[in-house]
């Protein structure tokens, strides 16, 4: 998926949410050590950075015309499992609170808050927005779950 693509279906999953990325931006992490991108029919894509023994979630965008059918569940999954195939024992990330789609998807994957930041986000026109941090461990035997359920 090109740089370009995957600028346009992040403008459109965070319209209004200040949060956009550019070609540019893409560009940039496509060229970074440690950064990998995960793809899903052309609709969806999810971006990770893994500095073993942690990776980060950057972003996780699916065209809202795909939205609500599981491609951002088979993304997550494909993101956890690459993260940990490059040696990550736990993911974070960081959602912004109103984001309730996004919150109820990585809570369903095993992700459990673990820090605030107010007022991290700013919105247009309105009050700025806190961030969600969330850890989760990509080893079933510490979560006593397996994170592909």
């Amino acid at each position: 998926m090109t740089p370009a693509r995957r600028a346009a279906i992040h403008a459109a999953a965070f319209a209004g949410r200040g949060q956009i990325w550019s070609e540019a931006d893409f560009t940039a992490f496509d060229a970074a050590p440690a950064t990998y991108s995960v793809f899903g029919e052309d609709m969806g894509f999810a971006l990770i950075r893994v500095i073993a023994p942690e990776a980060e979630l950057l972003t996780l965008a699916v065209d809202p015309a795909a939205q609500g059918h599981g491609l951002g569940r088979k993304i997550l999954v494909a993101a956890m499992d690459i993260a940990a195939r490059h040696g990550a024992e736990e993911m974070f990330l960081e959602v912004a609170e109103d984001n309730i789609p996004a919150r109820a998807l990585y809570a369903r994957m095993g992700f459990a808050e673990s820090g605030r930041r107010r007022g991290y986000y700013a919105r247009p026109g309105t009050a700025a927005v806190d961030a969600i941090l969330m850890t989760c461990s990509l080893s079933a035997e510490k979560s006593g779950k397996p994170f592909k359920n």
